[in-house]
């Protein structure tokens, strides 16, 4: 099993329309949400036989400064060798016109660097140009897409206007920060938390918000030549109207594991009004 895999999927939890004007963007929660992860299944290919950990999740902005994601994703995983510790360590900054996306991502493993990529990617007339300062400098022109605040925005209106099923594309900057993301979007039927609901006592005031269940399929646009149409992996969580997100399972097709709510704080709100003000 690659520990690499682990890092994949940071900030495609919280995955959203090129440019979007600054008062067709939904209101989305400032918030710090921690998540337990634990293993929900693996197969004998995957040679885990255990897996525990914790995320958390620091989301704040607001459409006319911008969005600031910080995220840390730790998790134990044992298998029949072996007990390794992971730690990805992750800071971005989208700006408010979503043009340009700067992230800065440093995985270790057991407490030691394994990878840091860093880097910033700005939205050209044709292509997405990405800019490397580590692991090397290098220049990349990339298709031209969207970036995870966008693909966000855009999952919540869809959602609004009772749309069920979409394609769109994403660069987050992960892995190696080379390629854009192709990813399927399923949206459930809205619905109200259950007064049974484990997350309910995490979600407090917000326990009372609609949600939708979705599941995201991301593939790799690098692998269509080879015919390849298996995801790279999935996501399934519910999203409430806000932005906020819970009750994850991610699945990477050999192994998968949940992240249930356990904590959430609020930041303020940003002031409501335009901004050029």
């Amino acid at each position: 099993m690659r520990v690499t895999r682990l890092f994949q999927s940071a900030l495609l939890l919280s995955a959203v329309l090129p440019a979007v004007p600054a008062f067709a963007v939904p209101t989305l929660q400032p918030h710090r949400a921690v998540y337990d992860l634990a293993l929900n299944k693996a197969s004998d290919r995957s040679g885990i036989t255990g897996l525990s950990g914790r995320m958390v999740y620091e989301f704040n902005g607001s459409p006319c400064e911008g969005y600031t994601v910080k995220f840390r994703f730790v998790t134990q995983i044992a298998t029949n060798d072996n007990t390794r510790l992971t730690d990805q360590q992750t800071t971005t900054f989208e700006d408010a016109q979503g043009k340009t996306f700067s992230f800065v991502t440093k995985s270790f493993v057991d407490q030691n660097l394994d990878k840091e990529v860093k880097g910033t990617a700005t939205k050209e007339a044709k292509d997405l140009k990405v800019e490397l300062d580590r692991p090397d400098k290098k220049t990349l022109e990339l298709k031209l897409t969207q970036f995870p605040t966008q693909h966000l925005v855009e999952l919540i209106g869809k959602a609004e206007k009772g749309e069920t099923f979409y394609e769109t594309n994403l660069f987050d900057g992960s892995d190696a920060a080379d390629k854009v993301m192709t990813t399927t979007v399923v949206v459930g039927k809205p619905s109200t938390v259950a007064t049974d609901d484990p997350e309910r006592p995490a979600l407090a005031s917000f326990a009372k918000d609609k949600y939708w269940p979705v599941d995201i399929a991301y593939f790799d646009e690098t692998n269509k030549e080879s015919g390849e149409e298996l995801p790279e992996y999935r996501i399934s969580f519910k999203l409430h109207e806000n932005g906020l997100t819970r009750d994850l399972t991610m699945d990477y097709g050999d192994f998968s594991m949940t992240g249930k709510l356990v904590n959430l704080s609020l930041f303020d709100l940003p002031a409501q009004k335009p901004c050029n003000q």
